[in-house]
């Protein structure tokens, strides 16, 4: 044993740590005593020591369990227990063997690919980024469909929620993200002036600090999401708010502009002497191209304008302009004589 380590207290419990009471309560615990006697008795360990662990739930600590005969002795490190290992006599079935490890190298079992990339998934900042990054996605995706975001969104959330499986989750804060990203996308269909941005920006913060439970023991780890990589993503998520804001009021206000160009019937219209040029021959129909985009056009005169000619606008009847060649038409002002 290591110094400062205990072992015992064997005596069986249920699965949330009560006393198992009743019939089966004697079952299980005169199992457990033949049980751990019949380990003692093979390996020449202390039977009433051992008995007492689970009938009484004794428990001692490393030097008790030296001098009980539980353990063989105490090291402090890989190379003391080889020392003390070595030369020691044990069973192996029936037969007894010397170990003979003085000279064996300590060798480094590393992980697999699969179980990095679950190791991986358990460490909470990276379970709260896959997280962030699958709520992106699927916001992006509802705002523009594309499908990619919206599948690498889904799959940062199923890898999120693998690693969650490992970690003591707290639903309330899993909760208070997802209340945030929902007043995020409110954001983008109502007219709130960003009190529901301000609102989803607090709900995901305090959702981070209280993604995960605290510790069922003293001597469990603290499981947090680091402060920095909140504040990180704070300011990530309101920059990246502020900039759909900013896109959003430009939209709406050339929306207002674009508005203003069309008549009360919802129909376009073209300035008369606005210039433009040919893109397809009229003849007497085909486009023009004049302030800014491309219009159905035909002829006024009904004759044939080529393609690349310098055309003016002399009318316009519903969606389609009425043109003629820019150097038919006399300056405005200017008097004819003969």
């Amino acid at each position: 044993m290591a110094p400062g380590t205990n072992i015992g207290a064997a005596s069986p419990v249920g699965s949330g740590g009560e006393d198992i009471t009743g019939t089966i309560g004697e079952k299980v615990r005169n199992d457990a005593i033949a049980n751990i006697k019949s380990i003692a008795e093979t390996r020449g360990r202390d039977i009433d020591w051992a008995v007492s662990t689970v009938d009484k739930a004794v428990s001692s600590s490393a030097l008790d369990a030296v001098a009980v005969g539980a353990v063989d002795g105490i090291a402090t490190s890989l190379e003391e227990v080889r020392r003390k290992a070595d030369g020691q006599v044990v069973k192996v079935g029936a037969v007894p063997v010397t170990v003979d490890i003085a000279d064996a190298p300590f060798v480094d079992l590393s992980m697999n690919p699969f179980q990095s990339i679950l190791h991986l998934l358990s460490d909470p900042n990276i379970a709260f980024i896959l997280l962030t990054i699958g709520f992106y996605g699927l916001i992006f995706e509802l705002q523009s469909p594309n499908f990619v975001t919206g599948i690498l969104g889904a799959i940062a959330l199923i890898l999120a929620f693998i690693g969650f499986g490992s970690l003591p989750l707290n639903v309330a804060g899993l909760l208070l993200i997802g209340l945030a990203i929902v007043l995020v996308v409110l954001e983008f269909t109502v007219t709130s002036h960003g009190l529901l941005f301000v609102g989803g920006l607090i709900c995901f913060v305090l959702g981070a600090f209280a993604l995960y439970t605290a510790p069922g023991s003293p001597t469990a780890p603290d499981v947090a999401v680091a402060t920095p990589l909140i504040v990180f993503m704070a300011t990530l998520t309101g920059a990246f708010m502020l900039l759909v804001l900013v896109t959003i009021v430009r939209s709406r206000r050339s929306g207002l502009a674009y508005a203003g160009a069309y008549g009360a019937g919802g129909t376009s219209t073209v300035p008369s002497g606005s210039e433009g040029v040919v893109k397809r021959a009229l003849a007497p129909l085909g486009i023009v191209y004049t302030v800014g985009e491309e219009w159905s056009a035909r002829s006024a005169s009904g004759s044939e304008i080529p393609a690349g000619e310098a055309v003016r606008v002399v009318g316009q009847e519903g969606l389609t302009l009425l043109v003629e060649p820019a150097a038919s038409i006399e300056p405005a002002g200017q008097q004819v004589t003969t």
